[in-house]
């Protein structure tokens, strides 16, 4: 019972998710029409990039590029603004979930260099505010999380038309992080110097290797290989061939890094959502409640069941898919559980400072209320703008 229990805990939206399937397939009995419930492609391209980025952060390569960055680090304002914007820039690319679980650790071992008081003033805050950059910048491309891949290939977004509907918003998202860093590097935590910072070289860099250059070319080819399929170039089911053919011959435990439980909830979502497509009064109910109200509907159901869920359970109820996009990127902001990838930071927080975990969720709230408050006003002029 305490496992089970345990279990619901740890997956409570996959747990949801599969209650959901589960009750209205009791209200609409399987049939032949549950085939075409779920998305297979986007299962597909979510489990390749999983896998792929798993192999490059096994490799230390992420690791490798921001104790490069860092040794280049000057001033303590430097140091802020790097270790944020790490977050930032690389969640476009690595999405958000492995922004964080990359960087977030490395913060608390640099931050540990630098004593024991500066580090205690000054984790809290910097680590609620990577968590923020990496949910804002993950925003900008189809690959950055699960949401924008979802719905960039049902709305049949072309890349150029995904990228210039989300620049505007983080462009904005990076200048007010760029005031918060300022803002915060000008504060006196202490006296420190910035050669403490200096996370110096790793013993061993496995994609340095001869070995280990060969993984590296594989796994840059593969995400190339995702790349494409995610821009319509490939189909998916030959790139899921060669990405999971390509995994077993290199390293099959990089299939144990895979997040499944993610998998499952979109499993779990699409069935729920094809059953009450098919209850008329229910749909009809969602369709007026969604329809015009987009954006900030998909902002408050993201508080609740966070934007993953959200971006599948409303893109059943309307078709302006671009205003969904915006709204559930921006409901990632708020809550804890407005993004899933928050609760990544936040389990760092609770092993690493158990004690203040009450004092980070408090931080964590407000600054991430302070964000929302921010681009939604940022939202309104854009409406004003241009209607």
């Amino acid at each position: 019972m305490k496992k089970t229990i345990a279990f619901i805990k740890k997956e409570m939206v996959l747990c949801i998710a599969l209650l959901l399937a589960v009750i209205s397939s009791c209200i609409i009995p399987p049939d032949k029409e549950y085939a075409g419930y779920i998305d297979f492609r986007t299962l597909a391209i979510l489990f390749c990039l999983m896998s792929v980025m798993a192999g490059l952060q096994k490799m230390g390569v992420f690791g490798w590029i921001a104790r490069g960055l860092l040794r280049r680090v000057k001033g303590f304002g430097s140091l802020v603004q790097v270790l944020m914007l790490l977050c930032f820039f690389s969640g476009m690319f690595i999405t958000n979930d492995v922004a964080l679980i990359t960087f977030v650790p490395f913060t608390f071992t640099v931050l540990g260099m630098m004593g024991g008081e500066l580090r205690r003033k000054l984790v809290l805050p910097l680590v609620a505010m990577q968590t923020i950059a990496a949910n804002l910048g993950s925003m900008l491309t189809p690959i950055g999380n699960p949401q924008n891949l979802y719905l960039y290939g049902r709305a049949g977004m072309s890349i150029g038309s995904f990228l210039l509907l989300m620049l505007p918003y983080v462009l904005f998202a990076l200048v007010l992080l760029l005031i918060w860093g300022v803002v915060l590097g000008r504060r006196r935590f202490g006296e420190w110097k910035p050669e403490t910072v200096n996370p110096g070289e790793q013993k061993e860099i496995p994609f340095l290797a001869k070995k280990g250059r060969r993984f590296l070319i594989c796994y840059l080819l593969l995400f190339l290989l995702c790349l494409l399929t995610v821009a319509h170039v490939l189909p998916w089911q030959v790139v899921l061939g060669v990405v999971l053919g390509s995994i077993l011959l290199t390293d099959r435990q990089i299939l144990a890094k895979v997040d499944y439980s993610l998998l499952l909830t979109f499993a779990g979502f699409f069935v729920f959502i094809g059953n009450v497509g098919r209850i008329p009064a229910f749909c009809s109910f969602l369709e007026g409640a969604v329809g015009g109200r987009e954006v900030y509907a998909a902002i408050a159901a993201s508080q609740v069941i966070s934007n993953v869920p959200a971006a599948l359970l409303l893109s059943g109820f309307t078709e302006n898919y671009r205003q969904l996009l915006i709204g559930v990127n921006l409901g990632g902001l708020g809550t804890l559980i407005a993004s899933m990838a928050s609760l990544i930071s936040y389990k760092y927080v609770a092993r690493e400072e158990t004690e203040r975990k009450g004092a980070y969720m408090a931080v964590f709230t407000v600054s991430n209320l302070c964000f929302l408050a921010g681009m939604v006003l940022f939202h309104m002029i854009l409406g004003k703008i241009f209607g």
